[in-house]
């Protein structure tokens, strides 16, 4: 297991402190248990909560913390005799609250004597999810509004990871600086890949070697305008585009989210790299405005602006860009929000649904282009996002009857079919804000197009 540093348990108590003076209440935080693949005792990797692991560093399961006035208590049953044949010895309960800084410890059964006046965040696992229903008798769901002190704690919580300390920047470069090693490493198997299971096993092998687990399930494809494709089973043959989204999540659960695209031969077709160069525009243009105070909203109409003007000076669209985005044609290729809040979760906090990435009082567009942004807040120092622009070819939107006749006269459909070489394209990195401007944590992984068939070309 792994073992929290005296700095790190110093973190642990000031995130906590910083929660009671935001809150005048207790909070139960459940960290979540493993649920089996098929049999008992064959279950799925542990991934502990989030909100459990930002305030007690350590991914236990079937376990407990409850906050009050900044001391935690930890409520965790201690394994079981039997077990150490299975697994070895197991910290004991005292040994574990020692290692995450808790102020005491109890057994699992001993929670229901601390449920009075307890606010929690709703578990994302069917087991904990039902405890904690039948232990605090309220009803709780998953990304549903919550109410009264829940929805205070959810806040208070939201308050604080929105703005990563010290102690989690460092934990997201560990992440950042492995999910490029993966990444240079896909792309210099590409050539030599029958398939796309052969370059995603390049990728994840780096990961794992560094103790890691990916922080998603990892997109490696052909099909880029399946924009969360999890099938590896396709060939990869000449001509091909392969899109490649993979991001890798450290011990204690901090995650890197990261797209390329490339060429599978090395070299990009003239139309390939013609849409690259426009997706390219918007990304370089995204972050060069991202700075404290600016709107996030506003970074992603820039990138919306910025494609529809690059596909209208491809002969693709017709019109000024800044009407196309306003009658959102730029979104028949470019569907999605510029990106997202990063951290201890590859979304981060969006358990809570819109809570963090909305400012409190706004609410979510209704309009093709806008539905599916989901961050609309104010930038501020600490914060770190991803950018995230593409353009995809979506039969299920260029086909669409009601598209195609909106869009008539607007799309240039002949000269889009010039193109169709080119299914999806993304680039993707991860931005930290800072006091001044912006870090591109994943900046060591090239993408200028010459740079990309370079790492494709000389593996």
């Amino acid at each position: 297991m792994f073992r929290p540093t005296l700095s790190l348990i110093d973190t642990l108590r000031q995130r906590r402190q910083r929660l009671a003076n935001l809150i005048n209440f207790p909070a139960i935080i459940w960290s979540g248990q493993t649920s089996p693949r098929n049999f008992p005792a064959n279950v799925f990797p542990l991934r502990a909560s989030s909100h459990f692991l930002y305030f007690a560093g350590l991914p236990l399961s079937n376990a407990a913390i409850r906050l009050d006035t900044g001391k935690l208590q930890l409520f965790i049953d201690d394994a079981k005799p039997s077990s150490a044949l299975w697994h070895g010895e197991m910290p004991t309960r005292e040994e574990i609250a020692g290692q995450i800084g808790a102020d005491a410890a109890y057994p699992m059964a001993e929670l229901e004597s601390w449920l009075e006046s307890v606010a929690t965040i709703p578990s994302q696992d069917a087991g904990t999810w039902t405890q904690q229903t039948q232990l605090l008798n309220r009803w709780l769901l998953p990304q549903q509004p919550l109410a009264g002190i829940d929805l205070e704690l959810a806040n208070a919580i939201v308050n604080l990871r929105l703005i990563h300390d010290d102690a989690a920047i460092a934990e997201l470069r560990k992440a950042a600086a492995v999910t490029v090693k993966a990444h240079k490493a896909g792309m210099r198997v590409t050539k030599s890949a029958k398939i796309e299971a052969e370059v995603r096993a390049a990728m994840e092998a780096v990961i794992i070697a560094h103790n890691m687990t990916t922080s998603y399930s990892s997109i490696v494809t052909v099909h880029g305008e399946v924009l969360h494709n999890d099938k590896y089973h396709h060939p990869i043959q000449p001509g091909d585009l392969l899109l490649a989204d993979v991001g890798a999540e450290t011990e204690m659960g901090w995650a890197g989210d990261v797209t390329r695209t490339w060429a599978v031969s090395g070299k990009f077709s003239s139309t390939q790299r013609d849409i690259y160069e426009v997706v390219l525009a918007a990304h370089d243009a995204s972050i060069a405005k991202i700075r404290p105070g600016v709107e996030y909203r506003d970074i992603h109409l820039l990138a919306c602006t910025a494609i529809a003007e690059g596909l209208a000076n491809l002969g693709i669209l017709r019109g000024k860009a800044e009407d196309l985005v306003e009658m959102d044609a730029h979104a028949l290729f470019f569907p999605h929000g510029i990106g997202h809040l990063l951290g201890l979760d590859v979304h981060d906090m969006e358990d809570l649904g819109d809570l963090a990435g909305y400012e409190q009082g706004r609410l979510r567009s209704d309009r093709f282009g806008l539905g599916y942004l989901r961050l609309n807040r104010p930038l501020q120092p600490g914060m770190l996002v991803t950018i995230e622009p593409g353009f995809y070819q979506v039969p299920a939107i260029l086909n669409d009857p009601n598209f195609r006749s909106k869009y008539e006269k607007t799309v240039n459909w002949e000269r889009l079919s010039e193109f169709a070489d080119v299914r999806g394209i993304r680039i993707e990195n991860d931005v930290l804000v800072t006091n001044e401007a912006s870090e591109v944590l994943t900046a060591a992984l090239p993408y200028s197009v010459s740079d990309v068939e370079n790492l494709v070309t000389n593996p």
